[in-house]
């Protein structure tokens, strides 16, 4: 009996501890490069952070970033960077809030990127990815049966211990009480970072997102949302992105890193958005001129093996309904897809989300360029809203209609490099895979 009390007693202190613990959510592994690695941390208190970290199994000094005073004003997150790594490295890392180390039931862990150029083929490696992840609020939700559901499949992910996770908007659903205020929106972030089932995969996996309608304002929402500025506030403070904002105009999120040998292009759906509704819908905008043309010469540019392009809504959809980009901007869409054929640009695959449902396209463009979209929708929201939907261009098999989430792997030497994509349900099993081969 004294054993039972004994273990009674200690479960009570570890609760006590776990209730008492000045992290409101997080750590959270942002960017991971060759000398730098971003760690996000959230505190529910005005706090001191710190991160310490040292190589895996190393007796060695530990390594310290700068401190960072948590406040109010920016909801109490944080970004650190260690800036003190060395290239192809496992470091393991510890959270001390005012000076007090944090215990965490998890492991708490990044690797630095390689330098592979010149010297051997480019490392294996493999993306976790998807979309539209609803957490229910009860008091703050709609009427009737929650709308989130199955949020073990972030363990699932986890699992599978990804180098990195692709986040393809929706990330959170801002709801009618959080749209028209700043403290809306960051409590709307603030409540979907906190579930439990996330933080195991955000505090080892290196962790890059766009947004979509959802996460930047009302449903549908575009350019002209009063509070895109306050949005964009937010998802600069919750994300750990390397950059947020073409390169000389500080609006939108748009940015671009490369991963060992792929080069993934954010891209921004909503901030430089045209209505959907306008009269003339031949000339809507998704992207925008800027941004258009940015992506083009960026393409051109690119050097990497395979091109990942990740935006909200479905590029190659057929379909000519919902916020399929062909229904919405079909000007702009042809133009996006004839440049990228007269530009002989190869090996481009999109990453989309939204849809609620999961696929393959494929589309041909001219003899020498094929172009993909892989779509991985929903994590936790409702699912399996596709009706009557003709879309010739799905590879045959591919369309999922459950919770799901995507995953990639890259393997291969460079000269025959084979991105192979799949589709994984709520408790991490395959449903297909389709590979391809870099052209």
């Amino acid at each position: 009996m004294r054993f039972w009390h004994f273990l009674a007693v200690l479960a009570a202190c570890f609760n006590t501890s776990a209730q008492e613990s000045p992290i409101q959510s997080g750590p959270m592994i942002g960017y991971v490069d060759m000398r730098e690695v971003l760690i996000w941390v959230q505190t529910n208190r005005p706090a001191e952070v710190q991160i310490q970290y040292r190589e895996k199994d190393s007796k060695t000094e530990p390594l310290y970033t700068q401190a960072v005073e948590a406040m109010a004003s920016h909801a109490y997150a944080v970004k650190l960077v260690a800036d003190q790594v060395q290239p192809g490295r496992s470091y393991e890392y510890e959270v001390l809030v005012d000076g007090e180390t944090i215990a965490l039931p998890y492991p708490t862990t990044f690797d630095t990127q390689s330098i592979w150029r010149y010297r051997t083929d480019p490392p294996d490696f493999t993306v976790a990815l998807g979309s539209c992840t609803y957490i229910n609020e009860p008091e703050y939700d709609r009427p009737g049966d929650g709308y989130g559901g199955n949020y073990e499949i972030f363990e699932a992910i986890d699992r599978y211990h990804p180098d990195m996770m692709l986040w393809l908007g929706d990330n959170n659903y801002l709801r009618e009480p959080d749209w028209w205020t700043r403290t809306g929106i960051f409590h709307r972030y603030t409540h979907t970072r906190s579930l439990p089932e996330m933080q195991p995969l955000l505090a080892r996996t290196a962790n890059y997102a766009i947004w979509d309608d959802h996460d930047f304002g009302p449903n549908d929402s575009d350019r002209s949302w009063i509070n895109k500025d306050i949005a964009k506030e937010a998802f600069d403070a919750f994300w750990g992105n390397p950059g947020s904002g073409l390169p000389g105009n500080p609006g939108g999120i748009t940015t671009m890193f490369r991963y060992n040998d792929i080069d993934f292009f954010l891209l921004d759906n909503r901030y430089f958005r045209s209505p959907n509704d306008m009269a003339n819908r031949y000339e809507n905008e998704i992207l925008g001129e800027e941004q258009l043309n940015w992506l083009i010469e960026a393409l051109v540019s690119s050097d990497a093996t395979f091109k990942l392009v990740c935006i909200g809504g479905q590029v190659l959809n057929d379909a000519e309904k919902f916020e399929i980009y062909k229904n919405v901007a079909p000007r702009e869409r042809d133009e996006l897809l004839r440049r990228i054929a007269s530009e002989g640009i190869k090996n481009v695959v999109f990453i989309t989300g939204d849809r609620h449902h999961g696929e393959l396209n494929k589309l041909r463009l001219n003899e020498d360029v094929v172009v993909y979209d892989f779509t991985a929708s929903p994590l936790t929201s409702g699912s399996g809203r596709i009706r009557n939907e003709v879309n010739e261009n799905r590879v045959e098999g591919t369309l999922v209609t459950q919770r799901n989430f995507g995953f990639i792997e890259f393997s291969g030497p460079q000269e025959a490099r084979k991105m192979r994509m799949s589709i994984r349900d709520v408790a991490g099993e395959e449903i297909w895979d389709y590979e391809i081969e870099a052209q």
